[in-house]
């Protein structure tokens, strides 16, 4: 009897599920890290890419990595911006008023943001229904955070942060998934948090030089998750799933990340699961959902699913 082979969509679901499960976490345990103010969403931000960008270096250099090349450097350095820079910090300073809950549904955009940026990266064209339900899916997150604010005049500078957060991780999820094909998986996250260590050792001494980070065993284990999965483990499983694809496919597995992230809020913040944020939530990944399966016309290569 033949063993049974997993088909390279499955196989890249299988990846981006264990992915997405390793990233629930981390807006939850974000704001655990804010919370009490001890640490600053700079340092929050910029240390625990610090922290990933040493563990990323030591690994590369173990396995004696091959560099990358040419006009490779200048996609790393877009991954870096979005992933290694845009995304944590922009998230630390929204979490530091905004609650786990709201910021998970807000987050829920990603996965119509990160199909739409796949679908301009590879330069095809989706049907009508795409770009509609795309669009009303931006609609409803906005309309979610007003309301939750207290009406349009209540959008707070929380939302916009959470916003520019979605906009930034789409864009460095596409173009890594793209990268991992050619340099791999883990490799493209590693030279990613390498290439961004400068800035961000420099953004960490200035949060240091403003005020020494302080926090409880709790706080700190945050952080280091935040610093060790969220930054670098959890783009191993996330960027070969991607890299697999199809990518736009893959895409669909962040939208349970909301529900989980919510869930995981409720249970360790003890925050209230209200109407607004229920039906919120529903609403932004109904329109994800259907944006994204509306991508679908034909089958996808397996020949481009080649990945290290």
């Amino acid at each position: 009897m033949k063993p049974r082979v997993l088909s390279p969509s499955r196989a890249g679901l299988g990846w981006g599920l264990l992915g997405v499960a390793a990233f629930s976490f981390t807006v939850p345990f974000t704001r655990v890290a804010v919370e009490s103010g001890g640490m600053s969403p700079l340092f929050i931000g910029s240390a625990r890419a610090v922290v990933a960008a040493l563990l990323a270096a030591v690994a590369l250099a173990s396995t004696r990595q091959r560099l990358p090349r040419g006009r490779q450097w200048g996609r790393v350095a877009i991954v870096a911006g979005g992933v290694v820079v845009g995304f944590p910090v922009l998230t630390s300073f929204a979490l530091t008023t905004a609650p786990a809950s709201h910021g998970a549904v807000v987050i829920a955009l990603l996965p119509a943001a990160t199909a739409v940026t796949a679908v301009l990266r590879g330069h095809e064209r989706p049907p009508r229904s795409f770009w509609l339900m795309a669009t009303a899916g931006a609609i409803a997150a906005v309309v979610f955070a007003a309301l939750q604010g207290g009406g349009l005049s209540g959008l707070h500078w929380s939302d916009l942060l959470l916003f520019g957060a979605v906009v930034a991780a789409a864009i460095g999820y596409a173009e890594g998934g793209l990268l991992a094909r050619e340099l791999g998986a883990w490799q493209t996250v590693s030279w990613a948090l390498v290439l961004a260590a400068p800035l961000m050792i420099v953004l960490t001494g200035v949060s240091l030089a403003q005020r020494p980070p302080s926090g409880t065993p709790i706080e700190w284990a945050a952080f280091a998750y935040l610093a060790v999965v969220s930054m670098f483990l959890g783009f191993f499983a996330w960027y070969r799933g991607l890299a697999i694809g199809p990518m736009v496919r893959v895409s669909q597995i962040q939208l349970v990340q909301p529900v989980l992230s919510i869930c995981w809020a409720a249970l360790f913040l003890h925050e209230r699961l209200t109407w607004p944020t229920v039906l919120g939530g529903i609403a932004v990944i109904a329109c994800a959902g259907i944006a994204v399966r509306a991508r679908f016309g034909s089958e996808f290569s397996p020949g481009s699913t080649r990945v290290r």
